[in-house]
């Protein structure tokens, strides 16, 4: 018998799609009008955009946020968003669409964007401009790295044991080889960034969690706003921290056991 090829599920699809957060269906608009912006040929929307080393000023600092939502043609525009959502939308249902868009808009997207122009131009001295949301994939990576390693730090490959909080740099060197055009630099900037929001260095820059209940109750945000999410409808806590839990390796203690394994505790991560 001729073995069939897995189909794809349309059904599953369009209620995974439907059921997108807000601040991630946001991203996605604001991607796709800047996409079709790049169509007409009045204004250089990539120009305008990108974080350009040489180009940044008080008077250029909006460079800072807008580089992650513009790309060069469809294509690059896609695959980003495709790589994008899935990090996002779990991001969101863990903190909130609040909170998210806070930090999407300010140190996650700006603090990646300084490590880069510090590197670029204060230490290379040179002018490669960089746009794309897969910088904000490579902070994602990152925050999810941590977590992931704070209930499964070891991956047992054989008698071989490795961290899982560098499988952002593997996908990294990956991505940098079988790319091209991509920037080495500007996604490991994004990944050090990731690192360190998920070891919860960067609480201080959020906002505080009673004003934006304040916000949410005085706006009436969650009553007006489909597929808001609300500051109290978190899935493991705001910065990430997920429950402790007494290690254990889901490998079998018999010599039958899998060679390939996570150590550590078996907490799910998200949604």
């Amino acid at each position: 018998m001729t073995p069939s090829l897995p189909s794809l599920d349309v059904r599953r699809l369009r209620s995974y799609v439907f059921r997108l957060p807000l601040f991630t269906r946001a991203i996605l608009t604001f991607i796709a009008f800047f996409w079709i912006l790049e169509l007409q040929q009045i204004w250089n929307v990539v120009q305008w955009g990108a974080l350009i080393p040489k180009e940044i000023n008080f008077g250029t600092m909006y460079r800072l946020n807008t580089y992650p939502l513009i790309h060069r043609g469809l294509l690059h525009a896609l695959f980003n968003a495709l790589a994008l959502v899935p990090l996002l939308e779990r991001f969101e249902a863990d903190h909130g669409t609040l909170l998210s868009g806070a930090m999407f808009f300010g140190p996650l997207s700006t603090l990646p964007a300084a490590g880069y122009l510090l590197v670029e131009r204060g230490i290379l001295r040179q002018n490669t401009a960089i746009i794309g949301a897969s910088m904000w994939v490579f902070v994602l990576l990152g925050v999810e790295s941590i977590k992931m390693f704070k209930s499964n730090p070891y991956l047992l490959i054989s008698t071989y044991r490795i961290p899982t909080w560098i499988t952002p740099l593997v996908i990294l060197l990956f991505t940098t080889a079988l790319i091209p055009g991509t920037s080495f630099l500007g996604h490991l900037c994004s990944v050090g960034v990731g690192y360190i929001y998920g070891l919860g260095y960067m609480k201080f820059l959020a906002p505080p969690e009673k004003v934006l209940r304040w916000i949410e109750g005085k706006l009436n945000l969650l009553g007006r706003l489909p597929h808001y999410v609300s500051i109290d409808q978190k899935t493991y806590g705001r910065y990430g921290v997920l429950p402790t839990s007494s290690n254990s390796s889901l490998s079998g203690t018999g010599e039958g056991s899998a060679p390939m394994t996570y150590m550590g505790s078996t907490q799910r991560l998200g949604p």
